[in-house]
């Protein structure tokens, strides 16, 4: 499997998630049978945030952190969008993380 073929994967897990729901690194290595890849699929977010098609703020760390803040532009954007869809974010972390929860694994299949 090549980097680009993952990150493509990736991608096409994180267009299905709804708005209004968020879902994890994790989550989404684990449905692509890469466990342990989280890392890799935050990359591919870092990529995705500049990426008008691709919801990469409604995924975030296994906890609920907005992680990956930093590669929207401006500081409270992240955040502003996941608010815009009903989403509660005090602290960079998202609030009653798991009624928004959306895992890949239960939802796709």
């Amino acid at each position: 499997m090549t980097e680009t073929s993952f990150f493509e994967r990736v991608y096409e897990v994180v267009k299905l998630i709804p708005e209004g729901r968020v879902t994890s690194y994790g989550a989404i290595a684990a449905f692509l049978g890469a466990k342990g890849s989280a890392r890799m699929v935050g990359w591919a977010m870092n990529n995705a945030s500049k990426m008008e098609d691709i919801p990469a703020h409604r995924v975030v760390n296994r906890n609920g952190l907005l992680t990956g803040k930093h590669h929207f532009p401006g500081t409270r954007v992240m955040q502003q969008m996941l608010e815009a869809e009903g989403v509660q974010v005090i602290n960079d972390k998202i609030v009653r993380f798991q009624d928004y929860f959306w895992d890949p694994s239960v939802e796709l299949q």
